[in-house]
């Protein structure tokens, strides 16, 4: 268990270097890889840990790289179809298990990821599934909190729609424009910390503020 969390970690601060060992390897079968990560990451509530950013960056890194197999044409359009099918997957799940998610407790769904993501929801309704795209783990349960909810397919479909578009073209464009700068390349692993760092500031966020909301009731109460 030990070396299989060491190689995840490694894998994640040094994506661009595994990224190009895997595309010099299998070529074309990247692609398929790359949706598989993408999928399973949105659409397995039981995977929220899996790289999304950070991938997507590095992918559009290697795919401005030349000599190398990928188009960012094709991994717009192919990581797009990922994302849209994992929330799609998701919401069915949801759909699916119903509110008695909040009732049972499910050793594969995590429950405080399961309720921190229902507050979330709770506070900003169908935009969450737009946020929750910039945001690591709340996007994994976003859309299976939304099954579980009273949020109508047509709603849910146009945020998601919204979500993994704006989602899958920044982070790409921005790893094709910006990935391969001779600082950007030899500090990858910084990039992977600040990419991960700035997702985490809205859940940082949100919980100091309502530990301050709770903290001023508990003193106007007592």
């Amino acid at each position: 268990m030990g070396e299989f969390f060491h190689f995840v970690v490694d894998f994640i601060l040094h994506i661009d270097r595994h990224l190009v060992e895997i595309v010099s390897e299998y070529q074309n079968w990247t692609y398929l890889l790359l949706f598989m990560i993408i999928f399973i990451e949105t659409g397995l509530v039981i995977w929220p840990f899996l790289p999304g950013d950070s991938l997507l960056f590095a992918a559009g890194a290697v795919a401005a790289m030349p000599g190398n197999p990928l188009s960012i044409y094709i991994l717009v359009m192919l990581l797009l179809i990922a994302a849209f099918t994992g929330d799609n997957t998701n919401y069915t799940i949801g759909r699916f298990l119903g509110m008695k998610v909040y009732e049972k407790n499910y050793k594969l769904i995590k429950r405080k990821y399961l309720e921190e993501t229902h507050m979330f929801y709770e506070k900003h309704g169908g935009k969450t599934l737009v946020i929750a795209r910039f945001m690591p783990i709340v996007r994994t349960f976003a859309p299976f909190v939304a099954g579980v909810g009273t949020m109508k397919y047509y709603r849910f479909l146009m945020f998601c729609i919204t979500g993994n578009i704006l989602w899958v073209n920044t982070f790409l464009w921005a790893g094709y424009f910006f990935g391969n700068i001779p600082t950007v390349k030899r500090n990858f692993s910084l990039v992977v910390f600040a990419i991960i760092f700035v997702s985490l500031i809205p859940p940082i966020y949100a919980f100091i503020k309502k530990t301050v909301q709770i903290r001023k009731a508990g003193k106007v109460t007592g």
